[in-house]
């Protein structure tokens, strides 16, 4: 079975950190350099894909998301130093 949802985190060109939700990565980093992305994103550009995470329900990937989002700068760089 194919995964078609995933998590991402995006390096904001202020060097903020975007944890977000997507069925497809192209499209949504697309819309994000194109300012119509996430509010948050909006100005904050351009971006680099740091981490992405592929899941077969979008619940699983939701709930991935909500438990990344809550996690501390510290803690999300270092998730995404050990996919390196």
């Amino acid at each position: 079975m194919e995964h078609k949802h995933y998590v991402y985190i995006l390096r904001c060109n202020d060097d903020t950190l975007y944890t977000g939700y997507t069925v497809d990565i192209e499209r949504r980093m697309k819309l994000h350099e194109s300012g119509k992305g996430a509010k948050y994103t909006r100005g904050r550009g351009p971006f680099q894909l740091l981490y992405e995470e592929a899941f077969l329900t979008k619940s699983a990937a939701l709930q991935r998301e909500y438990e990344i989002k809550s996690w501390s700068r510290t803690k999300k760089l270092s998730l995404i130093n050990k996919k390196e």
